[in-house]
């Protein structure tokens, strides 16, 4: 079987994985070639332009029923995706039909990928986003390996503090994003599973909910850092309107509200994950994202 990788993945995975990157996208073929005979699929096309960190190819099972099988490399945590998945069982996500994680296999219901929530207009697209993300929020399973939204955030950390030493004019806002993650973590409360890099683009169409996520890269902790990147989707649109900060902070106030959660720790992770963000854009060779993400964060 062959076919050629989406550039967007090729690109994601050249700026983030300069070593074993090649390796994996030189024996992406034979993986989903072994993947397809197990299952015995049929293949009908690679998803195109696809995600940053996955390959995806719309299949069918030897009855006909419509899936998706997605290709995970190992850095992407395909285990993890798994795990969550299967603790969802289909509520609010998209439902696992089988996995090998070890491989970075996994097989899903086919959904519409051609539309996402990020297709409605603003307003309808929060709220039917706030809909599904709150199907998600439950408790995590016992004795979970799931990393832990501490965790994360000190990996993210050390790598802001060397960017902000490499580029001081970003250092007064990385040390804040810094500060919010501290204050955050001293007391957090209860915590659930989470989706872990939950936008609209996540949420596509189905035929047993109007909406399901996809892509999860599931982390346990407070639900608002969840929230947190929901609040600076369309950021582009955000930065191009006069009124950008307003609409920032009334976007803060209404989601936190929706979902009953504490206005201020939503605010804090938004600034802390939006600063992370642009700190990365300009690490990996996107400086005109890390401008948007760096200029929204001033906002917060």
């Amino acid at each position: 079987m062959a076919f050629e990788a989406p550039q967007r993945l090729v690109r994601a995975i050249g700026e983030t994985q300069r070593n074993g990157g090649a390796q994996w996208l030189g024996g992406l073929c034979d993986l989903v070639r072994q993947a397809v005979d197990l299952r015995a699929l049929t293949v009908e096309r690679v998803q195109a332009p696809g995600g940053r960190s996955s390959l995806v190819l719309l299949v069918r099972q030897a009855d006909g029923t419509p899936a998706v099988l997605k290709v995970v490399p190992p850095w992407a945590r395909p285990e993890g995706e798994r795990a969550a998945l299967a603790h969802w069982d289909g509520f609010g996500a998209v439902r696992l039909l089988d996995a090998e994680p070890e491989r970075g296999v996994l097989l899903l219901e086919r959904l519409h990928p051609e539309m996402s929530v990020r297709s409605l207009p603003e307003a309808k697209a929060l709220l039917e986003a706030v809909g599904t993300l709150r199907r998600l929020w439950v408790e995590p399973p016992a004795g979970h390996s799931f990393e832990t939204v501490a965790a994360r955030t000190e990996r993210q950390a050390e790598a802001m503090r060397a960017g902000g030493q490499a580029c001081p004019e970003a250092a007064p806002l990385v040390e804040a994003a810094l500060a919010a993650r501290e204050e955050l973590l001293a007391a957090p409360p209860e915590e659930r599973l989470l989706h872990g890099t939950f936008r609209q683009s996540k949420i596509l169409a189905g035929e047993r909910l109007p909406w399901l996520t996809v892509g999860p890269d599931p982390v346990v902790g407070e639900c608002s850092f969840d929230l947190a990147r929901l609040v600076r989707d369309r950021v582009e649109d955000l930065i191009a309107a006069p009124s950008g900060a307003a609409i920032t902070r009334r976007r803060v106030k209404r989601l936190a509200e929706l979902l009953d959660l504490d206005q201020e720790r939503l605010r804090g992770w938004t600034l802390f994950r939006a600063v992370e963000s642009g700190m990365r854009a300009r690490r990996v060779g996107r400086p005109r994202d890390a401008e948007l993400l760096l200029e929204f964060a001033t906002w917060l």
